[in-house]
């Protein structure tokens, strides 16, 4: 394998691993990990049902923190990874998260910081069923 790929695949890698935890911390419930993914300086954009949703990520993580988690209502892990597209180091993930009878579809946005990809931006939508 020529380095060009296998730098590519350590980054899919790296990124997909940011990409789980993520989910898992969306899952659960946890902010620690959220915190983790995430930029401090994350931004949160996009619409539920036709109405506008932009929060900050403290704002975003807030909510988390003050909401029953799909882990403690017995929801069924449905998330999954659509696609990663990645250029030197920035990445797009496309991501699909069902829960609370939402079919959220997020478009994620990373950068490697300091040698750790992180999440800078988080577009989401709910698709109806």
């Amino acid at each position: 394998m020529d380095k060009k790929m296998d730098n590519y695949s350590s980054n899919a890698a790296a990124v997909s691993a940011v990409l789980n935890n993520y989910f898992t911390g969306v899952f659960t419930g946890d902010t620690s990990l959220l915190r983790q993914v995430f930029h401090p300086e994350a931004l949160v954009a996009g619409d539920i049902n036709g109405h506008s949703y932009f929060k900050s990520l403290a704002q975003y993580l807030h909510g988390v923190e003050n909401r029953q988690s799909p882990f403690e209502l017995n929801e069924k892990f449905r998330m999954e990874i659509l696609s990663i597209e990645i250029i030197n180091s920035i990445a797009v993930a496309k991501v699909r998260l069902p829960m609370f009878d939402f079919n959220y579809y997020d478009l994620l946005s990373l950068t490697k910081a300091e040698g750790k990809w992180v999440i800078v931006n988080k577009l989401l939508t709910n698709v109806s069923l």
